[in-house]
């Protein structure tokens, strides 16, 4: 099997509603893999993201945020790696990736 059939399938942003938007990113895990991916402006292996959740769990993860649209995945030799759709989003639904992802604020 040759890396490109291991490639999963990522929706195009127009088949994608927002509502899946936001029932992807109502979770903290994922909403903490899309801010890291968003702040770190690279591409990040599925293993060196520090879950609190089990492998599988995390896959289940990495699985909403690619159908919903947010990342893309793809393997480099063997790690399967998260890129965030960031140009893409942010012509399909410009603003809300960052109005969703911002850490909130501190009071007090």
């Amino acid at each position: 099997m040759n890396a490109m059939e291991r490639v999963p399938q990522h929706p195009e942003l127009s088949h994608v509603d927002l509502q899946q938007v936001l029932e992807a990113l109502v979770d903290p895990v994922r909403r903490s893999i899309v801010r890291r991916l968003n702040v770190s402006g690279a591409d990040i292996a599925c293993g060196a993201f520090d879950l609190p959740v089990s492998k599988s769990t995390a896959t289940h993860h990495f699985k909403v945020l690619r159908e919903a649209g947010l990342i893309r995945q793809y393997y480099v030799g063997t790690s399967r790696m998260n890129a965030l759709r960031r140009t893409e989003f942010e012509k399909a639904y410009p603003g809300l990736l960052s109005a969703l992802t911002e850490e909130p604020a501190q009071v007090g």
